[in-house]
């Protein structure tokens, strides 16, 4: 331990009772990577905060020392948004876990930034609103790391991600400021200071408080699950459904390794002799989607699907939105370790990205899981590898990387909704250009000079 990390602990010590205030080894070990496991580091303390006070006042401390510091939600990041930062301080935010104000006339929810996603949905539930972005982690997520990421989900197609959803924000910076932006209304003067903030991956503070969009809960559900002979014809009933004017809430495609993973890890009962699944869910008001859904099982019958599953209640449905949200943990049923990327492609080249996936896949010699959102192309890629194998992370790597530059390729982006974290500062340089890059450090200097908020993250320019 260096002298000016033991001299921060004792100021540290000042602010927080012993026991929320975490600095062996021991206790700090689960803080120490997030749900990108393959990467691990120490941060030099853990705070754990029960109020926005004692946040404001760590923040402060960190800037007045110059100390790095790494809010922290659940963990769930999947590219290492939330790694900490060697001799730096972890913001533990999860007991500031409080829905502040739930106004159903106004359908807003002002939440504070340990909430986790699904519990405002489960508040909202009474007065006949919901939160609509839903990522597969949505049981333990929280709103805060939402933010942070502009996180999506399945419904992401027709609702947008969490940036299309947060009116305002309490925004506590760097410096120890704290200041508000937007309101609570989608009508605001000025620049979009709320897209500004959203999905900047903790370069720019903390948002202590965040008013959420709610939404009427759909009047009537409607989710049918077609089985497909290969991924391209799956991929070609998705151009189809868009095609016949339909707009779903969901399009969902899981390829034959996902389909096995899902089945292992929650019994869905999917069809296992299936190359392809395609989930489309239809919702809104009860006679529109009744006329849709007529249309949309036309659409999936001409598409050339060997079987077709209707969900005729909501346990049904339930059963079939189970397999595809455990997918990603149930892979871990079928490798010792995996790695998912979310690289983007146009709708349109969905069927060259997975033959390239393919491709690439017996190139290097590893298995790999495709389950991605359809309708906006945003593909989820499990690498499966064994980390006991010399070399395994490295060649599961390799293959990611190559996935990603694939993307890029093909007019698509490098992240969906997963961020770029750690894990894809060096594929920055492939989809912007050196300009580009000195915009987005110019900016990033100018909220954090002294770049303490989540260094070492998003950006490639040494300790931005």
């Amino acid at each position: 331990m260096t002298r000016a990390l033991s001299s921060s602990l004792s100021g540290l010590r000042q602010l927080f009772p012993p026991d929320r205030i975490l600095t062996t080894p021991a206790r700090m070990a689960v803080y120490g990577s997030d749900a990108l496991a393959a990467l691990n580091q120490l941060p030099g303390a853990v705070v754990i905060p029960e109020t926005a006070t004692e946040v404001v006042e760590t923040v402060r401390f960190c800037h007045r020392n110059g100390i790095p510091f790494v809010a922290r939600g659940s963990g769930t990041s999947l590219s290492g948004g939330s790694l900490p930062v060697a001799e730096g301080v972890v913001i533990a935010l999860n007991r500031l876990n409080h829905i502040l104000r739930l106004d159903p006339d106004e359908r807003i929810a002002v939440v504070e930034p340990g909430v986790v996603n699904l519990a405002v949905s489960r508040a909202a539930e009474p007065f006949g609103l919901y939160y609509a972005p839903d990522p597969s982690s949505q049981a333990v997520c929280t709103i805060g790391g939402n933010v942070a990421f502009n996180s999506g989900g399945a419904h992401c197609l027709k609702y947008g991600m969490t940036g299309n959803h947060v009116l305002g924000m309490e925004l506590l910076l760097p410096d120890g400021t704290v200041t508000e932006v937007g309101g609570d209304s989608r009508d605001s003067v000025g620049p979009d200071l709320n897209g500004f903030f959203v999905g900047s991956e903790g370069l720019f503070g903390i948002a202590l408080k965040t008013t959420l969009r709610l939404l009427p809960i759909p009047a009537l559900y409607r989710t049918i699950l077609g089985a497909y002979d290969s991924l391209e014809a799956a991929g070609d009933a998705v151009t189809a459904v868009i095609a016949s004017g339909l707009l779903p809430g969901a399009m969902e495609i899981m390829d034959r390794l996902a389909i096995k993973a899902a089945e292992v890890g929650a019994r869905a009962g999917y069809p296992l002799n299936a190359a392809a699944l395609l989930i489309v869910e239809l919702e809104g008001e009860a006679r529109t989607v009744e006329a849709d859904f007529t249309r949309l099982v036309e659409v999936i019958r001409t598409s050339g699907a060997r079987e077709i599953r209707v969900a005729n209640n909501a346990d049904e449905r339930a059963r079939i939105w189970k397999g595809r949200k455990s997918a990603f943990s149930a892979v871990g049923r079928l490798s010792p370790d995996y790695i998912v990327q979310d690289g983007v492609v146009p709708r349109g080249r969905l069927g060259e990205a997975l033959v390239g996936i393919e491709r690439l896949s017996r190139i290097h010699g590893l298995e790999v899981a495709n389950v991605f959102h359809a309708g906006d192309g945003n593909l989820h890629p499990l690498i499966l590898y064994d980390g006991r194998v010399p070399g395994g992370l490295e060649r599961a790597e390799e293959l990611a990387g190559e996935i990603i530059a694939l993307c890029v390729e093909l007019g698509g982006s490098i992240t969906g909704e997963h961020g770029v974290g750690i894990e894809k500062l060096a594929h920055m340089p492939k989809m912007f250009g050196p300009a580009e890059l000195a915009c987005m450090e110019q900016l990033r200097a100018a909220v954090d000079p002294e770049r303490i908020a989540n260094r070492g993250k998003m950006l490639p320019g040494g300790l931005s």
